[in-house]
């Protein structure tokens, strides 16, 4: 497989965040995913979080492109790919991460809240894991991490105001 650089993560990264930026514009959490194939650099899948649109609360950004790029090919497992995304897997992500059999996850925001990579359960570091891709965390973690303040502290601001109007009406 390819070695890649970390100028090539900051691209593949930049481009999950384009993935994010549209899941905001949509009130979405905005996390985005972007699948490269690991010996060309072929980007063959993008996704963003959907869990509100599809009301599907496993809609998250990784999990879509996953089982969007094993549908495209036609296989359950795709050791040939890494994964680029904008925060820390949680811990049903990291679980499609394993069963899928990525070589390479990249993140950009640690999420000490709910990531499950280097915090929580550090799912890979579990004896029960199928599989432990290569990690690299922090990559682009100031842009990625001040989407998502961003985006929260609007969100809390708004549920204020709400209230705000609430008692003055």
């Amino acid at each position: 497989m390819t070695e890649f650089t970390q100028d090539h993560d900051y691209s593949f990264m930049r481009l999950a965040l384009e993935e994010a930026k549209k899941a905001k514009e949509r009130d979405e959490v905005p996390v985005g995913a972007v699948v490269v194939h690991a010996k060309t650099g072929e980007v063959v899948m993008r996704a963003s979080n959907r869990s509100i649109e599809l009301k599907d609360p496993t809609a998250h950004a990784e999990i879509l492109a996953i089982r969007q790029t094993c549908q495209l090919l036609g296989q359950q497992r795709i050791p040939e790919y890494n994964l680029y995304v904008t925060l820390e897997p949680c811990a049903m992500c990291s679980g499609a991460i394993s069963f899928a059999r990525l070589h390479r996850v990249v993140f950009g925001a640690y999420d000490v809240k709910g990531g499950a990579v280097f915090h929580g359960p550090e799912f890979f570091e579990q004896p029960t894991c199928h599989h432990h891709p290569e990690i690299i965390g922090g990559i682009l973690e100031e842009e990625c991490g001040a989407l998502l303040r961003n985006f929260f502290a609007l969100k809390r601001k708004m549920k204020k105001d709400r209230k705000k109007s609430t008692y003055t009406d």
